[in-house]
């Protein structure tokens, strides 16, 4: 089980991504999702941009640091 989350400007985390996904949720914008197995065991759904979307792959490292967008490692 995941836990959805809208990524802040102050967060920080990192993980491993475990899923990517894609949806227009609204009809009309394609978002772009990732599930991250964080360090302590829990797993979070964030949207991410396409550009890292299309350059990442399940089992990368992805890294938010404060006042950053998330990046592959």
């Amino acid at each position: 089980m995941f836990k959805s989350h809208e990524i802040g400007r102050d967060d920080h985390w990192e993980g491993i991504v475990t899923n990517k996904s894609r949806g227009m949720l609204d009809g009309s914008n394609m978002y772009h999702f990732v599930e991250v197995r964080l360090a302590d065991g829990a797993s979070v759904k964030v949207r991410i941009s396409r550009r890292l979307w299309k350059s990442i792959e399940v089992n990368d490292r992805i890294v938010k640091r404060p006042g950053a967008d998330p990046a592959r490692e």
